[in-house]
């Protein structure tokens, strides 16, 4: 080995554990078993390159734990937030809270994305920027600080999260027309379809029916005083529609 390259080697090192370091800072949580924070960076194409596909080798079962520790702070912060909440609307909540979209964009502003570990092909189809990586990274992270400290430093980490996205769904809902792209767009599913499907009443006074389709079927359908506000029940209708057929599945 060259001079050359060790000093390029050694510089990396140095470049990725100042990264890590402001990651954690951003996380909220410093690390005792770094080798969490590095498993939770770790995608399931870079061990598959290495030959070890075996549980333990990626984030996956990290991140299996993460969504269950996600999910059960989210519920405990929403029950103590808004305890005069039905729980249609908690429910509501929850789904957005915890979604790809909210957790993808969580993962971009903590820097997760230059951090993480992958095999050349997904470096290569652009890994480090896709939504669902990034989201799963997140929930690996989570799984991962409460290996690390245990319920309460995750529900300090989460918390942080939860804070930040139920300001952006109160800032006129993230638009349902924007939740719902974001949502399409991190399944791999084409975007809505808006369609005007009746404008009734005077011209002082119309009423808009717009519908909502998703790969040709309806999936909501909402009444508005103009076509951008039709449009909006519609998305939102739809994002109900599909909460309960995920709920059903």
């Amino acid at each position: 080995m060259t001079i050359k390259r060790q000093t390029e080697e050694i510089e990396t090192r140095d470049l990725r554990e100042v990264m890590e370091r402001a990651l954690e800072q951003a996380l909220g949580h410093t690390f005792t078993d770094r080798a969490l924070l590095l498993l939770a960076l770790t995608h399931r194409s870079y061990s598959n390159e290495r030959g070890d596909d075996s549980a333990g080798a990626h984030f996956e079962q990290l991140e299996f734990l993460g969504d269950s520790v996600l999910g059960l702070v989210t519920c405990a912060w929403l029950y103590r937030r808004h305890p005069e909440q039905p729980e249609g609307e908690l429910s509501r909540a929850m789904s957005f809270l915890v979604s790809a979209p909210v957790l993808s964009r969580h993962a971009r502003d903590l820097g997760v994305g230059p951090l993480l570990r992958l095999g050349v092909g997904e470096e290569r189809s652009g890994g480090r920027f896709k939504a669902s990586i990034l989201a799963d990274a997140a929930e690996a992270l989570f799984g991962a600080v409460y290996l690390d400290g245990g319920l309460e430093a995750a529900e300090t980490v989460i918390h942080a999260l939860l804070e930040r996205a139920a300001g952006e769904r109160a800032d006129d809902s993230l638009d349902a027309k924007t939740v719902l792209q974001e949502r399409l767009q991190a399944s791999g599913r084409p975007l809505p379809r808006y369609g005007l499907v009746a404008a009734e009443g005077p011209d002082h006074a119309k009423t808009f029916t717009v519908e909502c389709r998703v790969e040709g079927s309806r999936v909501g359908i909402a009444h508005g005083r103009n076509k951008k506000a039709a449009e909006q029940g519609a998305a939102a209708a739809a994002l109900e529609a599909l909460d309960l057929m995920a709920g059903g599945s």
